[in-house]
């Protein structure tokens, strides 16, 4: 069994409530969600409104595929929201 873990850090600096956050990071999940077979959340700074940083994993029996799924979520996440990406941090087990 391999399991890919990401931590992704994105700053929206045109969000200016907590409200209008939560509006952003459940897009993101959901859209997510229902395209990848991944686990997804919110996971820190939840009380910040620029700050977004989401988890995601993946379970798969090939470090190859693991490496290849978090990719493909990764220019999804990029490619579907106007917040930018400041760090990434990829582990797979």
């Amino acid at each position: 069994m391999v399991v890919g873990t990401c931590v992704v850090w994105l700053t929206a600096e045109w969000v200016f409530s907590l409200k209008d956050k939560r509006m952003v990071v459940k897009s993101i999940v959901e859209k997510t969600k229902h395209k990848f077979n991944v686990s997804i959340a919110e996971v820190d700074r939840q009380d910040v409104h620029k700050n977004i940083v989401i988890g995601f994993a993946c379970v798969t029996n090939e470090r190859a595929h693991a490496h290849s799924i978090i990719e493909n979520v990764l220019d999804f996440i990029e490619n579907n929201t106007d917040a930018v990406v400041d760090n990434v941090e990829t582990e797979i087990l």
